[in-house]
């Protein structure tokens, strides 16, 4: 073999070799991007730890906790330990003396230690019930910024298929105006279609930005966030996936905690009786023996009153609120239900209606495009089949997107976090 010729062999291998390195690793930096960036539940578990009610989770159980701990307690309070002297030195100075010791033990009153105990156990229950109900209005936030979001991006894709068909277009335009086939007027008309279709990226591109800006202020920005040019899809929910909505939980925590603060109020009538113990030493005059007494007391606040009642009546309020408030919530959210099943069916329905119109749209445009180059069709004519071919993909891929927001929301209604 010439040297020359393995030279060039050579040289040709070397320059193939590269060009699939490149294809591999440039494939291989999409798939790291695609996996490493974050989806949909990524975004909202970033989103829910800026939350201030993620944040004061964990105290709130303590607080929860120590409340349930207090409740076991044999006494509604701590004792109190008392002293006191008593002596004549600034008056008579006859040597008079006294000095008293005890401790004060506050009493639980009939039924109050159990209330207390069950009003702790509502609250603590209900502490879980509030954050979960507060994660899926979260999720309805990260959900709706996310399809607007997502919507955008395929407005982008769209708006630059749209101006690489028409920059093709102008291409051969120009191309058949220089060898005399076109006129000039021909060759300006599609120069105005290229430009139509770069504001269009523009103006779209700029929704986009914003509507990025819009999730980021939710999520975090310095959150990385996967192209929108792909859209995520929620999984449908089953039936196994009905459970009880977090909203209903939280409002039948809180009527739990509301009828035991009542049943609660009621038992605290008067405030908690003491036991009190102390021991006495004292003398009547300088040069007497000091005496030792022990003396044990009752103290029994009187109770009733319009105190007591205003409290059993505001809590008496807040149950009756929190079921009334209940059986509202109930209602609304059957017919949120019923609401987005209608809207994934009749989003099912539009986006075959679009995806048959787009394929339609595709082959009519390849039978009109064969046409313009063998010059049986005028640009007109061939501008107005490229207008409805993409807006009829357009329609298709909004109708995508639909679809999956259809389905997103679906899963909101049913209070299902996203996945």
């Amino acid at each position: 073999m010439h040297p020359r010729t393995r030279t060039t062999n050579r040289v040709r291998q070397a320059l193939l070799a590269a060009i699939v390195a490149g294809i591999a690793a440039n494939a291989s930096a999409q798939t790291s991007a695609a996996t490493t960036a974050p989806g949909l539940k990524d975004l909202f578990e970033a989103a829910w730890a800026r939350q201030p009610e993620a944040q004061a989770l964990q105290t709130r159980r303590d607080a929860a906790q120590a409340q349930r701990r207090a409740a076991q307690a044999w006494t509604p309070e701590p004792p109190a330990f008392e002293a006191s002297h008593k002596t004549d030195r600034l008056t008579r100075n006859d040597g008079a003396r006294e000095l008293e010791v005890g401790i004060a033990v506050p009493l639980w009153l009939p039924n109050e230690r159990r209330s207390t105990g069950a009003l702790a156990e509502a609250e603590l229950a209900a502490t879980e019930s509030r954050a979960g109900a507060a994660r899926l209005r979260l999720a309805a936030s990260v959900r709706d910024a996310w399809w607007h979001w997502q919507r955008a991006g395929i407005e982008v894709e769209i708006a630059r298929g749209q101006l690489d068909s028409t920059r093709r277009l102008a291409s051969d335009v120009s191309r058949r105006a220089k060898a005399g086939d076109l006129a000039r007027a021909d060759q300006y008309q599609a120069d105005g279609a290229v430009a139509a279709a770069e504001a269009g990226l523009a103006a779209a591109e700029a929704a986009a930005t914003a509507a990025l800006q819009q999730l980021k202020s939710i999520v975090g920005s310095s959150l990385p966030v996967a192209s929108a040019a792909v859209p995520q899809v929620e999984p449908e929910p089953s039936a196994g996936d009905a459970s009880t909505h977090p909203a209903i939980a939280e409002l039948q925590d809180r009527a739990i905690v509301a009828e035991r603060a009542a049943a609660l109020a009621a038992t605290q009538s008067r405030a908690n009786p003491e036991l009190a113990l102390a021991t006495t030493r004292d003398r009547g005059a300088s040069g007497e023996r000091y005496g030792q007494t022990v003396t044990l007391a009752v103290r029994i606040p009187f109770g009733g009153g319009p105190r007591h009642d205003s409290r059993v009546a505001a809590a008496r309020a807040e149950a009756t609120e929190a079921q009334a408030q209940l059986e509202l919530d109930r209602a609304r959210l059957q017919s949120e239900r019923e609401s987005a099943v209608a809207r994934v069916n009749a989003a099912r329905a539009q986006l075959a209606a679009a995806e048959r119109r787009a394929s339609l749209a595709n082959e009519t445009r390849g039978f009109f495009e064969k046409s313009f180059r063998l010059g049986e069709t005028d640009l007109p004519t061939r501008l107005r089949i490229e207008a409805e071919a993409t807006e009829a993909e357009r329609q298709a891929a909004r109708s995508r997107i639909e679809l999956a927001a259809a389905i997103s929301a679906w899963r909101q209604a049913l209070g299902l976090l996203p996945q």
